[in-house]
């Protein structure tokens, strides 16, 4: 599929570019592992105490806590959409690849058409914001190395999730906290509960 740039008009409905620097919480992410496959932790402690973190947390969030993990390993495909009731800025040591698209184009039944997506590069070191509305997963690569990028978020989220005392239609696709899923049927996420809802092709970049 065609790789888009951020400065891409395109871009504009997903998210922004953030005019932050963030050296040190690059060298902190830069040690952690990068994986064969694909590896999220919510929350690493090291990557909080870096230099930025008072920043992102006053300026991006507005004071809101939040937490700082970390997206590392290598990906092609698509395999599933998530979204979050807030923003989740990336920041990406090797840049990475995004496939994006629009909540507000699932269908009633919770079901997504993959062809409405759209896929941009991010820059190594850039900081993006990824807005509540957006649909999107897991990086894909760049570069061959891979990738390791930093994920912040409210914190909580992608945590163990709650106990619901109501049945909502929605509630079919939670599968963490503040986390909503549609999984491909390719992606092997039903044996874990997932609600499989993506039609049409497995984008791979």
């Amino acid at each position: 599929m065609q790789i888009k740039k951020l400065t891409d008009p395109a871009f504009r409905k997903y998210g922004r570019i953030l005019p932050i620097d963030t050296p040190d919480l690059l060298k902190r992410l830069a040690k952690t592992v990068l994986t064969e496959d694909v590896e999220y932790v919510a929350s690493v402690d090291t990557l909080e105490a870096s230099a930025e973190f008072s920043t992102i947390c006053n300026s991006i969030y507005g004071g809101m806590p939040i937490q700082i993990g970390y997206c590392n390993g290598n990906n092609h495909k698509l395999n599933a959409v998530e979204y979050h009731r807030d923003s989740e800025v990336d920041i990406p040591v090797q840049g990475c690849i995004l496939i994006l698209g629009s909540e507000q184009d699932i269908e009633e039944d919770f079901t997504y058409d993959t062809a409405k997506m759209e896929a941009f590069e991010v820059p190594a070191g850039t900081a993006v914001e990824i807005y509540g509305t957006t649909l999107h997963y897991a990086p894909c690569n760049l570069t061959e190395e891979g990738f390791q990028t930093a994920i912040i978020l409210p914190r909580g989220t992608n945590t163990e999730k709650p106990e619901l005392d109501t049945e909502m239609p929605e509630d079919r696709l939670m599968t963490a906290k503040n986390k909503w899923l549609i999984a491909h049927e390719e992606s092997g996420l039903k044996k874990d509960g997932a609600f499989v809802g993506l039609k049409g092709a497995n984008l791979e970049v």
